[in-house]
């Protein structure tokens, strides 16, 4: 079936808000120490203990904002262990994540310097679990406060003059879980509580970040739009695509629910899969898109103006971890089922950017759908990190209304649609399109019509594998990479393109 989808330029109001692409970097495995921090001591090169590599390769990325220091993380995380002289910090258990011993030689400071090198945006996550009003109020004044004040002389004390820039900050993580396995009526509470203490100092004015749903979780946002909603900014969702989800989840004759982590879960091999596996992770990336809808729907009843933004800050594909490693490092491999499900789930988020305005990737590291894998001096970049590379002109770009007929990608009786698709204008007046074909066997043949607009040349980019299961590896670090795309040609109306199986492609059009 031949496949076609109409722009009309003319009809676009939203603007693709960049920092849907931003990251996420927890105190979890490999992830800080090792993948960002290597010690200032290390044979790797480094600036101040930061790896140079990774911090090349995530500016090449422009990524607009990083979430740090977690994750469930965040809510065993006491800022004040993390400051001062790095030989006398004090050591702690990581409960959730393996129970390695962290030494807090990443901490505050330490996390500021790693943004002021990448040039982007912090987006701390605030210790509501196991800490308390007081310490996140004087955290908040640590970092932000401009004059004569406890904090703000701690802050100098430990080589810090000014105070930094911050803009977002969450109040918790996973409330409903790890972060105190609270009813949505109890955090909203808490929320309302601790927010009140989240101050603006001088100028500095936070975007305040509530601990929202776990997936199709509707009643925890009803009930913190109702209970919370005049005081937040954003609401945050965690959506993982996976094949089967194994967390045991008990839930109250109320609609609250609470969910436990079952340890022997099994969620499939990164690499090791079949079609069936693939057909999997595609179904769930679509769910995304119910995900968005209905919690907006519910956001839209208290919240009409959309001034509270839906914010995922934590997505992405999880697998079994990869044999051999620690199972509570969460380190897996990363494929062409993991670039395409990507380009999937950030085609909806730019669609429904009217209420997505941010979103961070689990997690930018050696953990879960990384961009980055490292072992020791080495790095290697993986499919979604092209991904991420080659979706970056919609950063700011208004985007595009489309409406899309397509082919189906059948299996096993079920089907999906074949093509994910959005679009957007840059301010050089460039038409931006990003396909991609979920079909692992099918090419798509589509016509694009561009409404009010004509295009005088295209150009084309191309993430693409004849295997499913197709990486990169440090042997092999350029087995999938983009490739110039030459299956596009304009028309009067406005392009053909020949789209091939399990690809992403990225259209520029002026």
């Amino acid at each position: 079936m031949k496949s076609s989808i109409k722009i009309n330029t003319q009809a676009a109001i939203h603007k693709i808000d960049r920092n849907i692409y931003g990251h996420f970097a927890e105190h979890l495995g490999r992830c800080i120490y090792e993948g960002i921090w290597v010690g200032k001591d290390s044979g790797i090169p480094n600036t101040r203990g930061i790896r140079n590599d990774v911090v090349q390769a995530l500016k090449d990325l422009n990524i607009p904002m990083l979430r740090w220091p977690g994750g469930c993380f965040a809510d065993e995380y006491h800022w004040k262990e993390g400051i001062g002289p790095q030989e006398s910090r004090a050591r702690m258990i990581n409960n959730h994540w393996g129970g390695v011993v962290e030494n807090n030689h990443f901490g505050t400071h330490e996390f500021f310097d790693l943004c002021e090198l990448l040039e982007t945006e912090p987006y701390i996550c605030g210790n509501v679990g196991s800490g308390t009003v007081y310490e996140m109020q004087q955290w908040v004044e640590y970092m932000t406060f401009d004059g004569e004040s406890p904090m703000a002389n701690l802050r100098q004390a430990n080589g810090r003059e000014k105070p930094w820039k911050l803009t977002y900050f969450g109040i918790g993580n996973e409330n409903w879980g790890c972060g105190g396995r609270m009813r949505a009526e109890y955090y909203a509470d808490l929320y309302r509580q601790y927010s009140t203490y989240v101050r603006d100092y001088g100028d500095n004015a936070i975007y305040k970040i509530a601990a929202g749903p776990r997936g199709d979780n509707y009643h925890w946002t009803e009930v913190l739009m109702r209970e919370a909603g005049p005081f937040m900014d954003g609401l945050a969702l965690h959506y993982y695509t996976r094949l089967r989800d194994h967390s045991i989840v008990i839930e109250n004759p109320d609609g609250n629910r609470i969910y436990l982590k079952k340890p022997d879960a099994v969620r499939g091999q990164a690499v090791d899969f079949d079609e069936s596996e693939w057909f999997g992770i595609m179904k769930a990336a679509y769910f995304t898109e119910e995900l968005v809808v209905k919690h907006s729907a519910i956001m839209d009843k208290y919240d009409p103006e959309k001034k509270v933004a839906l914010i995922i800050d934590e997505w992405g594909t999880w697998f079994d971890v990869e044999p051999g490693t620690n199972p509570g490092f969460l380190y897996q491999q990363n494929t062409m089922r993991d670039a395409v499900s990507a380009a999937i789930s950030l085609n909806i988020f730019n669609n429904h950017c009217d209420r997505v305005r941010m979103a961070n990737i689990a997690q930018t590291i050696n953990v879960l759908q990384a961009v980055i894998l490292t072992e020791g001096e080495k790095m290697i970049l993986t499919p979604t990190y092209h991904v991420f590379e080659m979706f970056k002109v919609h950063m700011d770009a208004v985007m595009q209304p489309i409406e899309i007929q397509c082919g189906t990608y059948m299996f096993n009786g079920e089907e999906l649609p074949q093509l994910s698709v959005s679009a957007s204008m840059d301010v050089a007046g460039k038409l931006n399109i990003t396909i991609c074909n979920t079909d692992p066997k099918q090419a798509a043949s589509l016509d694009c019509y561009t409404e009010g607009f004509v295009g005088k040349q295209v150009t084309g980019r191309i993430l693409v594998s004849s295997k499913m299961n197709s990486h990169n590896t440090f042997e092999h670090p350029n087995d999938v990479k983009p490739e110039l795309f030459t299956g596009v040609q304009l028309n009067e109306e406005g392009f053909h393109a020949d789209i091939p199986p399990m690809s992403v492609v990225v259209l520029t059009i002026s």
